[in-house]
């Protein structure tokens, strides 16, 4: 089951469990948006080192403080 879309539709069905099947259910999102992470990174499905160049510098960024 590699991949967000996969984890957050197992979240959502209420079938989406912390490790084991015998383990508890995952009830928070912010948990099972980690765990589609953690998969993603695990069967290499997505480059997290294209994404690290994207972010716009400090400067640029309207929350900063000059």
């Amino acid at each position: 089951m590699p991949g967000m879309k996969a984890t957050m539709h197992e979240f959502k069905h209420g079938t989406l469990h912390s490790g084991s099947k015998k383990s508890p259910k995952v009830t928070s999102r912010a948990q099972a948006i980690a765990i589609g992470m953690s998969e993603q990174r695990e069967s290499h499905a997505y480059d997290w080192r294209k994404q690290r160049g994207k972010r716009a510098p400090l400067k640029l960024r309207s929350n900063a403080k000059s």
